[in-house]
């Protein structure tokens, strides 16, 4: 088949319509996003966090709902991927600019930039593997993990009493971090393994429970420790897994 005919075949198939209910979860990702910034640019850098964090809930809502309804198509995971970058690579860029890095000067921006372009590859890259690699692991730690710890970063700030913006050179430390983690090839548990949508033991149940409540009770404190145990897991099971083929013998042939 020509390249005209693979593209004829392809304005034909967006002619027939688009899947509405995944698309307009998706697109109120988009809106979430776009909202933070504004919110980042009149100075509530909270509100801009929790939209954030509404983003991210909007994003792990609108794959589930076309897997469940058999409306998954091209188009959505197109829109998906630019959504993933307004909502958590851009968002997240401006709001750690304006919050914190403003008064660093040029080290400033170009750390936010850093923050976004490495989300970018990194989303880029998962776009390309996401037929070759397995579905239990992300190969470095996903964009809305990365932007929902900078969003309970802020909360915390505010959560603990702070007010404006600061000037600490930790949050400059975190971003190149977070940018690195993206690129990597460390792996992370992915929420998206079947397994867990599988039937679990009974304490399961209860420990999932107790860690909402907890999470409901103090969410700005909650949020940020389970955001940085997420951070930190992907390094810890790298460090172990290498000590443990360290210490296999050697295979004789």
């Amino acid at each position: 088949m020509s390249a005209d005919c693979l593209r004829s075949d392809k304005r034909e198939n967006l002619r027939k319509g688009v899947y509405l209910l995944p698309n307009l979860v998706t697109a109120g990702g988009i809106f979430a996003g776009f909202y933070a910034i504004i919110a980042a640019t009149d100075g509530h850098f909270d509100r801009a966090a929790w939209f954030i964090l509404l983003a991210a809930i909007f994003d792990g809502l609108d794959g589930k709902i076309a897997r469940l309804t058999g409306t998954s198509s091209k188009f959505g995971v197109e829109l998906d991927s630019l959504a993933d970058v307004i909502s958590f690579g851009v968002a997240p860029g401006v709001l750690l600019y304006l919050w914190a890095l403003r008064p660093f000067g040029k080290l400033g921006w170009l750390a936010a930039f850093l923050y976004v372009i490495c989300g970018a590859l990194r989303l880029a890259r998962f776009n390309v593997q996401v037929s070759t690699v397995e579905s239990r692991r992300f190969i470095g730690i996903p964009i809305p993990a990365a932007a929902c710890i900078v969003a309970t970063c802020v909360l915390l700030f505010y959560e603990l009493g702070g007010t404006g913006t600061i000037k600490m050179f930790s949050m400059v430390v975190l971003v190149f971090i977070l940018a690195f983690l993206m690129i990597s090839n460390v792996k992370y548990l992915s929420l998206k393994d079947p397994e867990l949508f599988k039937r679990q033991p009974f304490t399961i149940l209860v420990g999932a429970i107790v860690i909402l409540i907890v999470v409901v009770a103090k969410p700005e404190v909650m949020l940020f420790l389970v955001g940085m145990a997420y951070l930190v897991s992907g390094p810890i099971a790298a460090v172990l897994s290498w000590r443990k083929k360290r210490l296999e013998p050697p295979v004789e042939l």
